[in-house]
Parts: structure tokens; sequence; C-alpha cells
């Protein structure tokens, strides 16, 4: 399953006269990172950035003096979010921008249904807890140090993060590991799926003899009917197929 996680950075806050200044996109195949990424920054026609807005991202007009408009960089864009689950922290902020930077253009919108927003998703996971990007990143330990200002794509890249963690999809991610001791193979999305290959020596027993021991003595005190004889040895019988 494709998905694209993304951001964007405007210069103020009303969609019908401000203007989308950042694009940033994550695509996720099966909730984990591809590596392919989208990033641009655009100039606003006619349109200054709000003191405010500079306060939060950065970004300067002067910057954005000789930056694409959006109608040229309208076809990279479809290409990389055409399809696809797309994924946004307050999705509804970015999705209001977006579609009307599409409708300038005489373009068809986004479609809502395939949105989903990890802002309520927090919401519904920690209630009454803070739900913003930094906090989640704080929650789960994801590191923030990069992040000075507000960005599109080191946002996109957090958000990343943060959703994986949101579904539990953490351990999904856990059977990737690269080395020498991993066997290759080809993924679904046509990248190297890594697969661990087996111990060359079994690590020692960590249960010592005397806790085995005691252990078996306590069960011998449940009767003959306790479900741990299914997954233990009794003596006698290790004794009887020994003779």
């Amino acid at each position: 399953m494709r998905e694209i996680v993304f951001d964007t950075e405007t210069t103020g806050l009303d969609p019908s006269v401000e203007r989308v200044i950042e694009i940033g996109g994550v695509e996720l195949w099966n909730h984990i990172p591809t590596g392919r990424e989208f990033h641009v920054f655009i100039r606003p026609e006619g349109r200054k950035v709000d003191p405010a807005a500079f306060d939060v991202h950065g970004i300067s007009d002067e910057f954005l003096a000789d930056k694409p408009v959006f109608s040229e960089v309208l076809d990279e864009f479809l290409d990389f979010f055409s399809d696809g689950r797309l994924i946004a922290h307050n999705a509804s902020f970015d999705m209001r921008f977006l579609n009307a930077e599409l409708g300038r253009l005489g373009k068809p919108p986004l479609a809502p249904e395939r949105v989903l927003d990890t802002l309520a998703m927090a919401r519904r996971k920690f209630p009454m807890a803070p739900a913003t990007l930094d906090a989640l990143c704080s929650r789960f330990s994801i590191d923030t140090s990069r992040r000075d200002k507000h960005g599109a794509l080191l946002d996109s890249q957090l958000l990343a993060d943060v959703y994986i963690e949101l579904i539990g999809g953490r351990q999904a991610a856990l059977g990737l590991v690269f080395g020498a001791d991993t066997a290759a193979g080809e993924g679904e999305a046509g990248g190297t799926v890594h697969r661990i290959a087996p111990r060359p020596v079994p690590l020692a027993p960590r249960v010592s003899e005397e806790e085995l021991a005691r252990h078996l003595a306590f069960v011998e005190t449940l009767g003959e009917d306790a479900i741990w004889w299914r997954y233990l040895d009794r003596p006698e019988k290790a004794e009887a197929e020994a003779g």
C-alpha cells in the first residue's frame, strides 16, 4: 500500500488569499519509507509572507523570489501525489491550501476520502495529552535536534516516524536489517527486503538447572491436568525414553 506523508508551509492562515510556499512529502510502502521524497519551494504570486508565518517557518520573500510558481511544479506535484493515501498532521489545513492552489489552475481537488489526519489519530489514542508534532516526537523519543523552524520536508520525515508509531507499525521495520549476516530478496515495491539469517551458534540457555528443578517442583503441585505438562518433559518420561 502506497502512502504519502506530507506537509506544507504557507504565507498565512487563510487559503482563500494566502498561498503555499513549500511542499514536502515522504513516500511509504506498507508503512516503510521507500527513500522517495518530494520537496519544492514555491514563489507566491502576488502575495507576501505574513510576519507571523515567517516567525514559524523562517521562509522570506527574498528567498522565494527566484523559486518557481505553483503552475510550474504542478506536473511534478501531481505525479507524486496522484495516488495512495495522504497523511498529514492537522490535515484539513494543508488540504484546504493545496486544493485552493489546484482550483486556481482549474484542476480537480484532492479527494478528502484519501486523507488520514494524524492529529485526530493522536487525540483518540492519547486523550487530553498534547498532540502537536513536537509533543508526539517527544512521546516516541524521535530526534528533533535538526528542527529549528518548521519545514515541510523535515516535518514530513518526522511525521512519518510518528505515524508509524501511532499505528504500532515499528515492528514491521525490524525485519529490515542490513549487514553481512542478512539474506536479501526483492520486495513488493521493487526494493530489497533483508531477512535475518539463522544464528550460526545458538545462544546458551539463560535458565539454570536449579531454576528448572524449582519450576518442575511447582508444576507438580498443580496436578495432572496442569497445562504446563504440555511444555515440560517429566523426569520419569525422560528416563523411560533413555532406557
